[in-house]
């Protein structure tokens, strides 16, 4: 089995701030931080964590690719990415200051990608849960490719979380993709 892994990057971060922004009480519950715009900016996650948890030592990888907004220059998960073997697909944010390109760079990625490099037995691991993927994951499901959808349990289209998708929430991995940071002299 070949994996072809497409990560949505700012979807991923920014709810992933949500998640801790209600672990460390700044919101009762998801939904109060994702009406109120809550998020812990201070959360960051470890690439190369995600990585290891989604995708198996034993699995040979087709694809890797990350896709995201133009991060500050200072914003070093890009770097990881490259050297964790992902593409890196980058786009610029519009003048409201919005992401825009990033669900459809993926959705084609992954359309081409089914049809020109996989083959019977490899499967497609998404990473978000935006419901606008639907279309491509069924159009991969009725030529029998299987997606894996990884995503935070408040952010993820319930119909991305049944039957044919095979869903893992990242809400239990959260202690282990946390970012490790030291304050200033403390290594």
């Amino acid at each position: 089995m070949t994996l072809y892994v497409y990560v949505d990057n700012s979807n991923l971060w920014i709810e992933g701030r949500r998640v801790s922004a209600v672990r460390k009480g700044m919101a009762a519950n998801a939904v109060e931080a994702m009406n109120r715009k809550i998020t812990d900016g201070s959360w960051s996650y470890d690439f190369g964590k995600l990585y290891e948890a989604i995708c198996p030592d034993t699995a040979m990888i087709g694809r890797s690719a990350l896709f995201g907004s133009r991060p500050p220059a200072n914003d070093s998960i890009w770097e990881l990415a490259r050297e964790e073997g992902f593409e890196v697909a980058v786009y610029d944010r519009n003048a409201a200051n919005k992401e825009k390109q990033v669900d459809t760079a993926i959705s084609t990625m992954m359309l081409e990608d089914s049809y020109e490099h996989m083959k019977e037995g490899d499967r497609v691991v998404l990473v978000s849960g935006d419901r606008d993927y639907l279309p491509v994951i069924e159009s991969l499901r009725r030529r029998e490719i299987p997606t894996t959808v990884v995503f935070w349990e408040h952010a993820t289209g319930r119909e991305l979380k049944q039957e044919p998708v095979d869903y893992i929430a990242l809400d239990s991995l959260f202690d282990h993709l946390t970012m490790n940071r030291h304050p200033a002299g403390d290594q």
